[in-house]
């Protein structure tokens, strides 16, 4: 079994904000395999079910907020008795240059405090993560209003784009491994 969860905040409030990548990335997902979303409120997560090339797999969107996103992504895994190996985790980073796409194995939280609680309740960085990136406000603008911001009309086309290259990256990472995914979609973005 293959998970991929991806990161976002639940709620109105919260749709198609840039902190939403994960979330936005996980609905693609799901509409490339034909799939619809159902409430699993014991485990505090949407998902979606699906087979990639004979193998059961999960698209979850964690229903608790970002920054408790490991709270969700612990008990899916215990649920499913899956391992570190089978998971992979997408999610926004104002670290990487807007529209840009990173596919990493392993690694540290960065800035993102939603990574920060996964590995906190997982107790390692030991999976397969895939950064969209949503880059660095302009200006003055504070940061946590750009992350939980909305997109501007200027940008969202291109982040739909970068929202179905990030769809694709984790389909590549799921049926041909990270590895190959990484040379294929790692691409730095746009500058500000």
């Amino acid at each position: 079994m293959k998970i991929v969860f991806g990161l976002g905040n639940p709620g109105l409030k919260y749709k198609k904000t840039r902190h939403n990548a994960g979330f936005m990335v996980a609905d693609q997902l799901a509409a490339h395999c034909h799939v619809r979303f159902k409430n699993a409120a014991k485990l505090e997560a949407k998902i979606a079910q699906t087979v990639l090339d004979g193998e059961k797999c999960l698209f979850v969107k964690p229903q608790t907020y970002m920054n408790h996103s490991g709270y969700a992504v612990s008990a899916v895994m215990d649920y499913f008795n899956a391992d570190l190996r089978d998971i992979v985790v997408v999610y926004d980073d104002v670290d990487l240059p807007f529209g840009g796409i990173r596919i990493r194995q392993k690694g540290s939280a960065g800035t993102h405090n939603g990574m920060r609680s996964i590995i906190q309740y997982l107790k390692s960085g030991e999976f397969t993560r895939v950064r969209v990136g949503i880059g660095r406000p302009h200006g003055q603008k504070d940061l946590v209003a750009h992350v939980i911001g909305k997109f501007e009309k200027t940008e969202r086309a291109d982040f739909e784009q970068t929202v179905e290259r990030a769809a694709q990256a984790v389909l590549c990472v799921l049926k041909d491994g990270a590895a190959l995914a990484q040379s294929r979609y790692n691409e730095a973005g746009k500058s500000s």
